[in-house]
């Protein structure tokens, strides 16, 4: 089953960690990435930097650029201004269409926040017994749920470059 995982650290620097953590965990084959995108948002900053983690290809590469786009979108609160809120309810709007459920996209929403640093995961065939032990000794909460079948092709279609 594929699910996407917010790995969110109460301070900027955490996702840097993170991105070990994940780093190893793949290594040790105890999840496989889909698709990750790293989300750091500096205390006074008016929005967060959000780097998408797989550059391996150019179709990664430009995917990414539209998959950071839309975690901008989804992690903007509509207090940043009434065209940020406009994009942040098409993004999510968008994202529901996956299957992505709303009350995942809300805790997002909430739990990002200046100060704060996430990583945003889709993966498949993770074990459990090998990935908690490692969240646990990090600063991690971790927010998740599992994707329907079909949710991967519809996340893929979302954001795809156009042709």
């Amino acid at each position: 089953m594929t699910a996407l995982t917010v790995w969110r650290y109460p301070t900027p620097f955490g996702a840097d960690q993170g991105e070990l953590h994940l780093k190893i965990l793949v290594e040790q084959d105890a999840l496989v990435v889909h698709d990750a995108a790293s989300v750091v948002w500096m205390q006074g900053a008016k929005e967060p930097k959000v780097r998408h983690l797989r550059h391996d290809t150019a179709r990664s590469a430009s995917r990414g650029a539209l998959w950071g786009g839309l975690v901008g979108m989804l992690v903007l609160n509509p207090v940043a201004g009434a065209a940020a809120g406009a994009a942040a309810t098409g993004a999510v709007h968008r994202l529901r269409s996956t299957g992505i459920d709303e009350g995942f996209l809300s805790t997002v929403r909430e739990q990002l926040a200046p100060g704060t640093s996430a990583l945003i995961v889709l993966s498949s065939d993770a074990r459990e017994e090998l990935i908690r032990p490692v969240l646990a000794r990090s600063e991690a909460t971790l927010i998740a749920t599992d994707l329907p079948e079909d949710a991967r092709r519809r996340l893929d279609d979302l954001l795809a470059p156009p042709p």
